[in-house]
């Protein structure tokens, strides 16, 4: 178990407002926290995922929706653990950001999600969006698409590149984890 001011339990959210500084030193705390909440936990996938979303989700007052989507059919991604109203129950490759991040491999940062060609409105208050493919080597070598972590804001243009990298940087640490179910 972890103490409060180890933890920064007490964090508070920040604002969409918040320097690109602000911003980078706010999530190098959240990943903190993660391994601190993670180290010598059962190396499950979906409690790590429902972590992740927790924390993440807690720490920026610009994240309406945190969540990941797994990649459970050929070209399908299905919701997993996820902070906020309820998203979409299962995702097309071919459709919207989330399926876009999948099929490119490459994060979708979306200003404007209403601009996006085939962007599915899970919720209709949504206005920009990013979206992290989460890969991970198969066992022939392949980089593979397990899932994306998608995050949504009811504010336009509320990411931006420092969000993007931060959160990428957070995907690729997880995924140095060996887990127990992972897809």
């Amino acid at each position: 178990m972890i103490d409060d001011a180890e933890s920064g339990a007490h964090m508070s959210p920040l604002e969409l407002s918040s320097s690109d500084e602000a911003r980078a030193k706010q999530y190098a705390a959240v990943a903190r926290r993660i391994r601190l909440l993670l180290d010598g936990a059962p190396r499950d996938w979906v409690a790590a995922m429902a972590t992740v979303a927790c924390e993440l989700h807690g720490a920026f007052a610009y994240y309406d929706w945190t969540g990941f989507y797994r990649h459970t059919t050929p070209q399908s991604l299905t919701i997993g653990p996820y902070q906020g109203s309820h998203g979409c129950l299962s995702i097309s490759f071919s459709r919207g950001v989330c399926g876009a991040a999948a099929t490119q491999r490459k994060t979708q940062l979306v200003e404007d999600v209403n601009a996006f060609p085939g962007h599915i409105a899970c919720a209709s208050s949504t206005l920009s969006e990013v979206v992290v493919p989460i890969l991970r080597r198969g066992a022939d070598g392949e980089e593979e698409v397990v899932g994306v972590l998608d995050v949504d804001s009811n504010a336009p243009a509320a990411f931006r590149r420092v969000d993007q990298d931060c959160l990428e940087a957070l995907m690729q640490e997880l995924m140095q984890g060996q887990w127990t179910y992972c897809p």
